[in-house]
């Protein structure tokens, strides 16, 4: 790992693969950066605050989907499962759902450890008796979860449309793996964005207030200080762009200006109008996530929206293992 200071004159270690993905993703073009670099301590504090804001439909939307339809997941899901939930983040929806499936443990995983752990003991205290077992990872990798829920059947949780920050491939990969993770007789809750009106999308990604972009833009403070690079952030601005061909949101980094930096001492450069693409939002039709879903390894077998249609939320099973004959 790398060693870089920072302004309170102590050291901060990179994660090696932060530091791999910054360095590919400016030597390549397009410059990409992965959008799970966004969620440092900060990017974490700044997507809370986003899914508050009046333009961003999402959160407010499943949430009231969620609250109609647990009922009816305990029901099908059936009681004494673990709840491993991926992305957790600030685990505001989660309580909606442990309170209608009593499970027999709750396992949040994410990459942001100190997020991770503050919201692990916020549940811990409001679900008494409950075991709480966090693990710090990214879900986006194998994941071995705790021992003590090995022999529990298992109910994924994965809310907020994360999957559509994938490429469809990517996609089906994490479908793939996760059922792998979760287990023989596993099943699914995840929340999917529905394709809207352009202006609606943009909106929630471009919001009046800027809380987007500084989200945005936070990772380039990020790469400044964990990876020793010098780019001039003020040279650069927040783009949310709706790409209909591949229907999804695109956020990108523009540069102002002509500029020069370097990471790690190693010389970059940007034209005028050149972009850092930061992260996807796939919206999916009616029928695409079920698509999705079923070459990923799941059946599904419920599904719930909004009265408008915005979002969906869909209760999957895994399925069995097919060999051709």
């Amino acid at each position: 790992m790398l060693k870089q200071e920072i302004e309170d004159g102590e050291f901060t270690l990179a994660d090696p693969a932060f530091r791999a993905d910054v360095l590919r993703g400016f030597e390549t073009r397009p410059r990409a950066i992965p959008a799970r670099w966004f969620y440092d301590r900060r990017g974490s504090e700044l997507f809370e605050a986003i899914t508050e804001l009046p333009e961003y439909y999402p959160t407010r939307t499943e949430t009231e989907i969620l609250r109609r339809a647990c009922s009816e997941v305990a029901t099908l899901a059936g009681e004494g499962r673990a709840v491993v939930e991926f992305g957790s983040g600030s685990s505001t929806k989660t309580p909606i759902l442990l309170r209608s499936v009593n499970p027999a443990a709750y396992v949040p995983i994410d990459i942001s450890g100190d997020f991770l752990r503050e919201s692990s003991a916020g549940l811990a205290a409001a679900f008494p008796g409950l075991p709480v077992l966090p693990v710090e990872a990214d879900f986006l990798r194998p994941i071995a979860l705790p021992a003590s829920v090995a022999d529990l059947p298992k109910l994924g949780f994965f809310p907020g449309s994360t999957i559509g920050n994938m490429i469809p491939h990517s996609s089906v990969d994490l479908l793939r793996a996760m059922k792998a993770s979760l287990g023989t007789g596993s099943m699914l809750l995840i929340g999917m964005d529905r394709i809207k009106d352009e202006q609606v999308l943009v909106s929630a990604y471009d919001d009046a207030q800027g809380v987007t972009a500084a989200f945005n833009m936070n990772l380039l403070e990020r790469i400044n200080r964990e990876v020793g690079g010098t780019l001039p952030i003020k040279a650069f601005r927040h783009r949310a762009i709706w790409n209909d061909d591949r229907a999804r949101i695109e956020m990108h980094l523009e540069a102002t200006r002509d500029m020069a930096f370097t990471i790690e001492g190693r010389p970059f450069s940007m034209a005028a109008g050149e972009t850092i693409h930061t992260e996807n939002s796939h919206k999916y039709g009616q029928r695409d996530g079920r698509i999705l879903l079923r070459a990923g390894g799941w059946t599904p077998i419920a599904e719930w929206t909004d009265p408008d249609g915005l979002f969906a939320v869909i209760l999957a099973e895994a399925q069995p293992a097919r060999f051709a004959p």
